[in-house]
């Protein structure tokens, strides 16, 4: 069996995605970069250095999600490491003006999208000889955050839709690390921060390259490393 770690990034095509996937190559790793638009895909592919493969996935489409786990098991057998990352924000406005379908939209990807993709990987995970999920996740995910006032977002960012998708995010992290433990499985959520993307019209302070590095770190815990936990750069959050 080939011995080089083969790692799924979702949404892999721009931002933290992308940056990921450039740092887990530049590991040695194989990299599939998952992008709904296969296009958009190869030309990302085509700006980074290592084994860097196209994979299609729409992580809101069933079929799409099947196609691609089949993929991966006929020409790799098994994954090492998959990225949650895809996700999207909608809805940028106060709860009580938020719309049913923004708040749909949000979860289709951040939350359904992501426990489908994990279902379907999972078989692949469990051949690998140390399997490891991260899942990208927000400090606005935080529920002790939210309500402290000593947070620079709180009173700021009442997003129900991406907020709240996050915090599903780290709940679901929680029951797929306790389900996973004894796999020799690792699942842990992390937190980026506030990167300047696609997502939040590039006003982050930090670039996409600075926010992948926790996601890269995340994806190299030893199989008897931690899991169940939520990281940030500086160490580890609160849920």
């Amino acid at each position: 069996m080939n011995d080089t770690t083969i790692a799924l990034v979702t949404g892999a095509n721009k931002g933290i995605g992308k940056e990921t996937a450039r740092q887990l190559a530049a590991l040695g790793h194989t990299v599939l970069l998952g992008s709904r638009d296969l296009e958009r895909g190869r030309a990302a592919a085509r700006e980074l250095d290592g084994d860097v493969r196209v994979l299609a996935l729409d992580v809101t489409d069933d079929s799409s999600v099947a196609a691609a786990a089949a993929v991966v098991a006929d020409q790799f057998g098994r994954l090492d490491v998959l990225v949650n990352n895809a996700g999207i924000a909608l809805g940028w406005a106060v709860p009580s003006a938020t719309s049913l379908d923004d708040v749909r939209g949000t979860y289709a990807v951040n939350v359904f999208g992501l426990v489908a993709v994990t279902n379907a990987m999972l078989p692949l995970l469990r051949r690998s000889a140390a399997g490891r999920i991260v899942n990208v996740s927000s400090d606005l995910g935080s529920l002790t955050r939210q309500q402290d006032p000593a947070s620079p977002y709180y009173g700021q960012l009442p997003l129900v839709a991406y907020s709240s998708s996050k915090t599903a995010v780290n709940g679901i992290t929680v029951a797929y690390a306790q389900e996973l433990a004894a796999a020799g499985i690792t699942v842990n959520a992390v937190n980026p921060g506030y990167c300047a993307t696609d997502l939040n019209g590039h006003s982050g302070q930090l670039s996409a390259a600075e926010g992948a590095r926790v996601v890269v770190r995340a994806a190299q815990v030893a199989a008897d490393g931690p899991t169940g936990a939520f990281f940030t750069d500086g160490g580890t959050l609160p849920w």
